[in-house]
């Protein structure tokens, strides 16, 4: 048994290597939010899905037969899919959250209307879609993506997995730079500690909030993207879960941290993946790869317990 494990770890690590960089570049949109808003976005996993779809559209209807390498038809379905989440994530900031700020409403109501907004993209897609008769949408087969690059006798890694890996490694890199060493970045720090006085100093507190939801909603649309080709297809109700784990991930890292989002998807993808993969083998099968659902959702419940703050995020204290 020691040495399937051997043999299988390197491609182990890989794949979760991958799962944890698009957990990561999800849990940046709810962490971006979070940090400026001290709101939990649960209908990014929507804003996720609907961007991975309009790429796959894009891809199937825009793309097909024209010729272009796999690569810039991928690069280009990215760019189409992420900005139509980003601006669909801005539209439910402007209709959804926005009145509900000025008029001060108590926390709970914010958060209750996330998660209706989010009902509400799943059916409204599965509308369009079943107009179509496709209520799933499976990716584009390219063969480019499917070719091995042999790293060893017993390590292979895709161009697939080389690609995802690349993409949002420039993603998550992109935006750190933007968040630290941007203008911008220092604008919506400011009124992430305080929205009165950064108002006061000449910021356009209402701007700066849309922004953040625009770029939050690339990144989750890109990582829509990556997450179809990674698993070949996607549905109106495929953003529930990657969701919910992307969520886990942010607090694990410490919500509000971009570089907590970072750190805690990775963790959790490795984490996931690794032990999906070994402990069936553990158990002589007796637990399955299914049960892999179950470590995220408790390490959600033990981070809340013992370290709400995260790993590297901070406390914050309550302004009255």
């Amino acid at each position: 048994m020691l040495t399937d494990m051997l043999l299988l770890l390197p491609t182990t690590l890989i794949d979760g290597l991958v799962l944890g960089l698009i957990y990561a570049s999800i849990a940046l949109g709810y962490t971006m939010v979070y940090g400026v808003l001290g709101l939990i976005n649960f209908a990014h996993s929507e804003v996720f899905m609907v961007g991975a779809i309009v790429a796959i559209e894009v891809l199937i209807y825009g793309l097909a037969g024209t010729g272009l390498h796999p690569l810039i038809q991928l690069v280009v379905a990215i760019a189409v899919g992420g900005l139509a989440a980003g601006f669909l994530a801005v539209a439910i900031e402007r209709v959804a959250y926005r009145p509900l700020r000025v008029r001060n409403a108590p926390r709970l109501v914010p958060l209750i209307t996330t998660i209706g907004v989010s009902l509400f993209l799943q059916d409204s897609v599965r509308f369009v879609e079943s107009l179509f008769g496709q209520f799933i949408r499976p990716f584009p087969s390219f063969p480019f993506f499917n070719r091995q690059i042999v790293l060893s006798e017993t390590v292979f890694i895709s161009n697939r997995t080389l690609a995802i890996i690349v993409l949002a490694v420039t993603l998550l890199a992109g935006l750190y730079y933007m968040v630290h060493r941007t203008r911008l970045g220092k604008a919506m720090r400011a009124v992430a500690l305080d929205q009165k006085t950064s108002q006061l100093m000449g910021i356009n507190v209402n701007k700066v909030i849309a922004t953040t939801f625009f770029i939050g909603g690339v990144a989750g649309g890109v990582a829509g993207v990556l997450y179809a080709l990674q698993f070949g297809r996607m549905d109106p109700f495929s953003g529930f879960i990657p969701g919910i784990k992307a969520f886990t991930a942010a607090v694990l890292g410490g919500i509000g941290s971009v570089e907590g989002a970072v750190l805690g998807g990775v963790l959790l993808g490795i984490l996931e993946v690794v032990l999906g993969t070994y402990i069936p083998m553990w158990t002589n099968n007796a637990i399955g790869t299914e049960y892999k659902d179950i470590i995220a959702f408790s390490i959600l419940i033990l981070i809340l317990i013992f370290r709400p703050n995260g790993l590297v995020g901070r406390a914050y204290a309550e302004k009255v």
